[in-house]
């Protein structure tokens, strides 16, 4: 028997007066309510009813249990509503880990704009660029940037990750344009460490892979970093569109090798469970995907 059942079933014979009107408003039989009565009272080892074949009536103990149990399955329903409530409309704390560079440059304003449309959740985010673990560090979203392998989490891409080799135009004045790939190793080139191999960049053209592993005097775990002494004339960087795009546009950075492809990565927001979504995550994972469109804004045009 299950305990909140056979309370219930309790509730329901004492409101009733009787356990035949109990397993009518129940759908039970009048022999089940009283089995699920009777195992009730073994398992709290207190007789909760006084039976005769006229008279039904509760004892101490089953008066006050009766209370009890009233307030009890009270509460679950409330709690069953509230929950249920989550689920359907967008409410509660919504903790967000994500990369520092592109929630500064992007993913602040995407929030503002989401809690607009949301006003009942409240955003905790977490700027870091290393990969936290979202079930134990208690995010419900994680943004990642990566070529995403499998997993036990749900990832969804919300754009493309476009990569491009730049440099100050100073920097190119001084030191000249790479034409291939092979000639970085003749450059300071920024080197960003969290990257897989962040030593080695890899290019592919005409079916054919180019990869080249570079030399610089400085290494930094945050793009935003890179680019900064990239628009000083520090050396040349390989870095995402979005942290380099408005500095392309306005002339501060040059792309070179464009002829040669970078493989492109994905900006994914990921979460654990698939089943059971609440609002405030499904909600706030559409409006990124409808943020976000194809191609994304800072890639155009570039």
């Amino acid at each position: 028997m299950d305990t909140i059942d056979g309370m219930r079933t309790f509730v329901s014979v004492v409101s009733n007066g009787s356990f035949s009107r109990a397993a009518e408003r129940l759908n039970m039989s009048p022999q089940l309510v009283s089995k699920y009565v009777g195992q009730l009272e073994t398992w709290l080892r207190a007789r909760l009813l006084n039976r005769s074949t006229r008279h039904l009536s509760t004892t101490e103990a089953g008066q006050a249990y009766y209370g009890r149990c009233q307030q009890v399955l009270a509460d679950i329903v409330e709690m069953e509503s509230a929950v249920g409530e989550m689920t359907i409309e967008a409410r509660g704390s919504l903790r967000i880990s994500a990369p520092m560079s592109f929630g500064v440059l992007h993913l602040t304003r995407a929030i503002v704009d989401y809690q607009d449309a949301h006003p009942d959740v409240d955003v905790d985010l977490s700027l870091n660029d290393r990969v936290v673990d979202i079930v134990n560090d208690g995010f419900d979203i994680a943004i990642r940037i990566a070529s995403l392998g499998s997993s036990s989490l749900v990832a969804r891409k919300l754009a493309p990750v476009r990569l491009v080799v730049s440099g100050a135009p100073r920097y190119f004045q001084k030191w000249g344009v790479p034409e291939t790939p092979e000639q970085l190793s003749d450059h300071n080139c920024l080197d960003y460490s969290y990257f897989s191999d962040h030593d080695v960049w890899r290019f592919e053209r005409d079916g054919k892979s180019h990869s080249v592993r570079i030399n610089g005097r400085f290494s930094a775990n945050n793009g935003d970093a890179l680019r900064q002494l990239a628009v000083a004339g520090a050396g040349i960087l390989l870095q995402p569109t979005f942290i380099v795009g408005d500095d392309i546009r306005a002339g501060r950075l040059q792309v070179v090798l464009e002829k040669y492809r970078v493989k492109e990565l994905g900006l994914y927001a990921v979460y654990a469970h698939r089943h059971y979504l609440s609002a405030k995550v499904r909600t706030f994972v559409d409006f990124m995907a409808d943020y976000c469109e194809s191609p994304p804004h800072w890639d155009v045009p570039i």
